[in-house]
């Protein structure tokens, strides 16, 4: 195994963890890549992108879950930004079915942090059901909350991709996956796809489960909100194998991407809305993103989390770095993306052998430390 890719001299110690990772049989393959002050300082990959040996390249990509959320709430900060979009607006303006079941009052925010009272669907649907955009946004429409919307969060592990998703799709006229293509990823030359393109089936890696088995899901209490989240929809890592999973458009979870992608577009962030000689926010526009919402023990994912506007906000329960401005978050299996916009840093990690996590794992943590440390020496 050869480490491939660019990385500066002051950060080799990341090179070093990254190597560690595949040494002690953690990675099967992996990217890992690092803007500083807007210019990429790191740029690394290695391993093989299947289990059948073939060679993970410059131009390997996989989907990265949950990470996906990230350029979502992206998309929809463009739009406020604008003026297209009030985020402090209820989201039934822009939507007006939205309103159905007591939700009058659900504002286009409690979409972004987690806390619209939609972790999950009251009707059971199949994996299948999630590739139906139409059905899905529609039987969110049509639902009550779960608690009161604004008060508290519960991550809206799948929701939230179509709640964000469809303000977009009603105000532009596009999917988000289109809108994000055009706004975002082509401006910021990103390799970043929400719904792929299958002349792009031959460079995806395929995920490798985590030992826990593929099927992801809350806890034991069948009445919980985690368990109803995860209940349904379902999602089964193996699906994100097959054709119609990758072509969909599941914004809060089967973007298809690499580090070097995920950094590029989140650079915009930690550089206040300009990255790679493109200006798409405004400076408040992208510090929009670190105003909490919400600060407590998630319903869903059971324990305290501190969220921002479309990401999760550092916190002394969850410290992401040195820094106060700083974001992230992370996808099913492992893969990351941390915002410090305060050092005007962005890293990113994504891999296809999955680990027991929903939001990062111990892989990309190693990597994230040696980073700072570096950082800290080259300062």
């Amino acid at each position: 195994m050869q480490i491939q890719g660019q990385c500066d001299p002051r950060f080799a110690a990341v090179s070093d963890a990254f190597a560690a990772n595949f040494s002690e049989g953690l990675e099967l393959g992996a990217s890992f890549a690092a803007t500083l002050d807007g210019v990429p300082v790191i740029d690394i990959w290695a391993g093989d992108a299947d289990e059948r040996g073939t060679v993970w390249r410059e131009d390997t990509i996989v989907n990265v879950y949950s990470t996906t959320k990230t350029m979502a709430a992206l998309s929809l900060l463009l739009l406020a930004d604008r003026g297209d979009v009030d985020l402090d607006a209820p989201a039934a303006r822009y939507w007006p079915e939205f309103a159905a079941n007591g939700k009058e009052r659900v504002l286009v925010k409690h979409f972004l942090s987690h806390s619209a009272g939609l972790s999950g669907l009251d009707r059971q649907v199949a994996i299948e059901d999630l590739y139906d955009w139409g059905k899905i946004t529609g039987l969110l429409a049509a639902q009550a909350p779960w608690w009161e919307p604004g008060m508290q969060s519960g991550y809206h592990a799948i929701t939230q991709g179509y709640l964000i998703g469809e303000i977009v799709r009603r105000v532009t006229g596009q999917s988000i996956g289109a809108f994000f293509r055009a706004e975002i990823a082509e401006p910021l030359g990103a390799d970043f796809h929400i719904g792929l393109d299958p002349r792009e089936f031959a460079r995806v890696g395929d995920l490798v489960p985590p030992p826990s088995g593929g099927q992801l899901a809350g806890d034991a209490k069948p009445d919980s909100i985690a368990a109803r989240t995860f209940r349904s929809p379902p999602v089964d890592a193996l699906s994100s194998r097959t054709e119609a999973w990758r072509r969909a458009e599941i914004p809060a979870a089967n973007g298809h991407g690499n580090a070097r992608s995920v950094a590029r577009v989140q650079t915009l962030l930690a550089c206040g809305g300009e990255a790679f000689g493109r200006r798409l926010l405004s400076e408040a526009g992208a510090n929009r993103a670190f105003e909490e919402q919400t600060n407590g023990v998630d319903l869903v994912l059971g324990g305290p989390i501190r969220y921002g506007l479309g990401y999760g906000l550092t916190s002394k329960d969850m410290p992401l770095g040195p820094n106060p401005r700083t974001c992230f978050w992370g996808g099913w299996g492992g893969s990351l993306v941390i915002v410090d916009a305060d050092a005007r840093v962005c890293l990113s990690y994504v891999m296809n052998k999955m680990g027991q996590g929903t939001m990062g794992d111990n892989r990309a943590g190693r990597m994230i430390g040696a980073f700072y440390g570096a950082l800290a020496a080259a300062r």
